[in-house]
């Protein structure tokens, strides 16, 4: 019987690349969390030097400690939001309205934020729920988008589309901006994956490859990350 050839031993890795290979897979753990904790700590400390100023010395605690900007904040926006529920609070704030429209560089101010402000809150539990492809720039190039809702109004009439769906084009690596698209329905591709592995997609730009449907029925669901040749 013929003798298998000898398969060379593999060499094992060096004790820098080791430690090497240890610190970056400590530090792809160490800095999402530090960095998400130093965020809130940043915040809240931003909250409470611009609110506590406001607050009477009669009710600050005799200890400052950080954080109670934040709770008297939520706190006042919570007796604001209950106050102007009534029919009094109503008129008072349509009283205030109709002085801001008289201001012609605050109304714009104004309106602008309050129509940010309003479109965020009143979203419906469906927006940005389900991650698509569309073919953008161009026929046979496509783009990864969040789905908003559907079209209506003048934007079918003047396309003389019957179905269109609005849709929000990420930018990469930065999805915070993008795209606002109107596509006919037929050329929505919807994805199986939800927001936030797309999401991960356009952020790293293509490099982390969520698993198909296939590979989670299999048991293989962990993203993958694209190696280039």
């Amino acid at each position: 019987m013929a003798r298998k050839p000898n398969t060379p031993r593999r060499k094992r890795p060096g004790l820098f690349v080791r430690v090497r290979g240890n610190f970056l897979t400590g530090l792809a753990i160490v800095l999402p969390v530090a960095l998400t904790i130093w965020m809130i700590w940043a915040f809240v400390g931003f909250v409470d030097s611009r609110v506590l100023p406001l607050v009477p010395e009669a009710y600050k605690p005799s200890n400052e400690w950080r954080g109670y900007g934040v709770i008297v904040f939520l706190a006042f926006t919570t007796v604001v939001g209950a106050s102007l529920k009534g029919l009094f609070g109503r008129q008072l704030l349509k009283y205030i309205e109709s002085l801001v429209d008289r201001m012609p560089i605050v109304r714009t101010i104004y309106n602008g934020v309050k129509q940010i402000v309003e479109t965020i809150l009143n979203q419906s539990n469906a927006s940005f729920e389900k991650a698509c492809l569309v073919e953008y720039p161009r026929k046979g190039i496509w783009a990864i988008a969040f789905v908003s809702t559907s079209s209506k109004g003048e934007i079918l009439t003047k396309t003389g589309q019957e179905s269109m769906m609005s849709v929000f084009l990420p930018t990469t690596p930065n999805p915070t901006s993008g795209f606002l698209l109107f596509v006919p329905t037929e050329d929505v591709v919807y994805l199986d994956m939800d927001v936030e592995a797309a999401a991960k997609l356009v952020i790293s730009a293509g490099l982390v490859m969520p698993p198909s449907k296939d590979e989670i029925a299999a048991g293989r669901a962990q993203s993958v990350k694209v190696k280039h040749s």
